[in-house]
């Protein structure tokens, strides 16, 4: 973690008298998370072992899913909190009678409760602009996958007799 200042959940009070109560984040019921519906589960991670303090996470913070949910594949995940989805879609070309392929690439925030690497199939929900260029969060991975060749990368399989 890089923050510096005492990160808590604004809806949990630290300093209760009651034992147990306000020593560890997750252990005695001090720990904030909910349930964000739409047919999606609260990540374990999140409820019961989560330690993690995120403000811009739909599960623990105050941010709330309304509007399209999409799926894609995780394409970079470069940045801090916040992954890359590509998108592949057919568009139709009227004068050709033909479907072009096309993709667009999408900003997505990802709580820490998720390890995504690059090519997992990942589900996003949209939410309000939370910092300049994010405004999907990350709700579901799908599936996590084994192998990820990326178009970067070019290996030649030449051999020099």
């Amino acid at each position: 973690m890089t923050e510096k200042a005492f990160l808590k959940q604004p809806e949990v009070f630290l300093c209760s008298k009651k034992s147990g109560m306000g020593k560890t984040p997750g252990k005695g019921g001090n720990r904030y998370f909910k349930s964000i519906g739409l047919g999606f589960k609260t990540p374990r991670e999140t409820s019961e072992v989560g330690t993690y303090i995120d403000k811009k996470c739909p599960f623990t913070g105050n941010v709330s899913i309304r509007g399209r949910v999409l799926a894609g594949t995780c394409h970079s995940t470069k940045m801090m909190r916040t992954i890359i989805v590509r998108r592949n879609y057919l568009h139709w070309v009227k004068k050709y009678q033909r479907y072009e392929k096309r993709h667009s690439n999408i900003p997505a925030h990802i709580s820490p409760c998720f390890r995504v690497k690059e090519g997992d199939h990942v589900s996003i929900g949209q939410c309000r602009l939370v910092p300049r260029t994010d405004y999907q969060f990350l709700i579901l991975l799908e599936t996590q996958n084994i192998e990820f060749t990326s178009l970067k990368h070019f290996s030649c399989s030449c051999v020099h007799l």
